[in-house]
């Protein structure tokens, strides 16, 4: 019999993905199918090794190619391929026709501004029916108060325990380690607060050391993106609402939607990082 016919097509990929769509083909898997999107586990030590590809509707996750047309139903478990130049999923073989950053910089932002911003974003996420997965979880308290004085100690104590805790695709621990380490590293950058991107630094290393065998594979991915400050659309859009850029409030509200909690976190975890900028330029400004 002979094979079905091939389709070709064309999607616009994150950036994060180059490595591996130009690298050497290697074998994938479909590791889970839904109407809007598929994601792909990828037998490679590069990162990311879990590839999203999905339509418009979905959530542009920082691992992602979007692609216009209809995603062909397949199988968890079926074959796929990843690599020269091409991604191919049954019948389908999709290259990248243009390129999206998933980590754009910020730009310099007044730390006035993000002052003024935090209790704005705290108070719109308390009052926000949505609730994070871990709320009242001991390290979680443990992580902040840690960030807040640039301690490693406690710092990586704290995210060594949230790493792959609670349930779900992407665990709530990770979901608010992912944005701490977003906030960190775009926040502190725009900000000129060095001590806020070298504790992102050593957090990262911490989180994404071994992630592979720690949590789930869609989640240890993400993790590694967020170390290199790569993020979904919703979270950059928070990110520029904080920095005055857009309206605060309509970008808080489409994140806190994504998910069960997923949204929740990953704002918990933005509002850490929003905190712990803010208190390491204070201490900066006390040493000088």
């Amino acid at each position: 019999m002979r094979a079905p016919a091939r389709t070709h097509a064309t999607g616009a990929a994150s950036t994060a993905l180059r490595r591996t769509l130009e690298s050497s083909r290697r074998p994938a898997r479909v590791l889970a199918a839904f109407p809007a999107g598929v994601y792909l586990e990828v037998r490679s030590d590069l990162e990311p090794h879990v590839i999203a590809v999905v339509t418009g509707e979905a959530t542009r996750l920082p691992n992602a190619m979007v692609v216009g047309d209809p995603i062909p139903r397949v199988s968890v478990g079926a074959d796929a391929s990843v690599g020269d130049g091409a991604i191919e999923i049954g019948s389908l073989s999709l290259r990248a026709h243009r390129w999206w950053d998933p980590a754009p910089p910020l730009g310099p932002v007044d730390p006035v501004r993000l002052a003024q911003a935090l209790p704005v974003m705290t108070e719109l996420c308390d009052r926000s029916p949505k609730r994070p997965g871990l709320e009242g979880n001991g390290a979680a308290g443990l992580l902040a108060e840690g960030c807040s004085e640039a301690s490693l100690l406690r710092g990586i104590m704290a995210a060594e325990q949230l790493v792959g805790l609670g349930p779900g695709l992407t665990p709530s621990g990770d979901d608010m380690l992912a944005g701490l380490l977003v906030a960190l590293r775009h926040l502190g950058t725009a900000a000129g607060v060095g001590r806020a991107v070298w504790l992102a630094d050593w957090l990262a290393a911490a989180v994404t050391f071994d992630a592979r065998g720690r949590t789930t594979p869609i989640s240890a991915t993400l993790l590694h993106c967020a170390a290199r400050g790569e993020a979904s659309g919703e979270v950059l859009a928070v990110l520029r609402g904080l920095a005055g850029r857009q309206s605060l409030e309509s970008a808080l509200h489409r994140l806190l939607q994504l998910g069960h909690t997923s949204g929740a976190d990953l704002a918990w975890g933005l509002r850490i990082g929003l905190s712990s900028v803010l208190d390491l330029r204070e201490g900066d400004r006390r040493d000088r």
